[in-house]
């Protein structure tokens, strides 16, 4: 009877596809640097669109490191282009002349759909776009705006109560399985 030779797999091909597979995972991919806490307290969210930023370098930088606040930060549509405003990036530390100034406007980059979207739905009343989180993507800032409608203080006070519940529920499950 004669041997057939079978091709053997040194594990090259299965380690390069792991590691193809493993890049193309969003948790991986995506370096989140800030997020907005209080939007999804302070607002309802209808939609969320993904948007670059138009940076400066010394803000690329500052981004990496951390030194940026959503908290006062909303965007408006004008002239068909849509602007990110309130956002504050701290000034770069090791920057000279070329700094950039730390409240300026900056340039959501979008399809011209989503824009046109954007528009037709904050005509609408009582609809704001605000950013719930920045984050690099693929080595690309990033930000995460989110179509929102401004929650009543009785709202607010209705989603800690469901949010209260919940945690007590959870707890008193937890005790029973332990026998407390």
């Amino acid at each position: 009877m004669a041997k057939t030779a079978v091709p053997t797999d040194s594990g090259r091909a299965k380690e390069k596809a792991r590691k193809s597979a493993s890049s193309n995972r969003p948790e991986e991919r995506r370096k989140v640097v800030a997020t907005n806490r209080k939007a999804r307290h302070d607002y309802t969210v209808l939609d969320v669109y993904e948007a670059g930023i138009a940076l400066q370098g010394t803000e690329v930088k500052s981004l990496r490191a951390g030194r940026v606040s959503l908290a006062d930060a909303f965007a408006t549509v004008t002239d068909g282009e849509v602007w990110l405003r309130g956002l504050h990036i701290q000034e770069y530390d090791f920057g000279s002349w070329t700094n950039h100034e730390p409240r300026r406007h900056r340039k959501l980059l979008l399809h011209r759909e989503e824009i046109a979207r954007l528009v037709g739905k904050t005509r609408e009343g009582g609809l704001t776009l605000v950013p719930l989180s920045i984050y690099f993507a693929g080595g690309l800032a990033k930000v995460e705006l989110a179509l929102v409608r401004g929650k009543a203080k009785h709202d607010k006070r209705e989603a800690m109560a469901e949010r209260d519940a919940k945690r007590e529920a959870e707890r008193i499950v937890g005790r029973r399985i332990k026998g407390w």
